[in-house]
């Protein structure tokens, strides 16, 4: 039975585990996707959706908290000034599994995992959000301000 066992060892010790986890999270936020394995890429989806949802809010203490799980500063300071301001509006799922077959060397199941906002292909059909307005009648009524009858002129009169 597998009661209570819900990390994916990914066949590494702890601390291996927790390093390869970091390294790649880092190439994520750098590079903004990557290619992996589909449980590597799983795993690192547990790993870093905590670290943006935390980086929303820049204080000294998520900082911190984040750095202890990266310990890259590079990678910290462009999850708060870059990643951050562009995932703010979203309450979660920051980042996308893609399947992209097998690897052809030892047949492994292959994904791109990447940061949701930064993809312009899915994100180039969906208009931009307009910001929602409160009901007042301030904005309604100069907007239905009746417009001046247009008249058309016929071609039959130049002739």
């Amino acid at each position: 039975m597998r009661h209570g066992k819900k990390v994916n060892h990914l066949g590494r010790k702890t601390a291996h585990r927790k390093a390869m986890l970091a390294n790649m999270a880092c190439s994520l936020i750098e590079h903004k996707r990557i290619n992996t394995t589909v449980a590597k890429a799983k795993a690192l989806k547990q790993f870093v959706e905590p670290l943006v949802t935390k980086s929303k809010e820049d204080t000294t203490h998520n900082r911190r908290i984040v750095f202890s799980r990266l310990r890259n500063k590079y990678a910290v300071t462009e999850l708060f000034r870059d990643v951050a301001p562009k995932v703010g509006d979203r309450p979660g799922g920051y980042t996308r599994i893609i399947k992209l077959g097998n690897r052809l060397g030892d047949n492994a199941d292959m994904a791109m995992i990447e940061l949701v906002d930064y993809n312009e292909l899915y994100n180039a059909g969906k208009p931009a959000k307009k910001k929602a307005r409160r009901r007042g009648g301030k904005g309604k009524k100069a907007e239905t301000a009746p417009a001046a009858p247009v008249t058309e002129i016929a071609n039959s009169e130049e002739e």
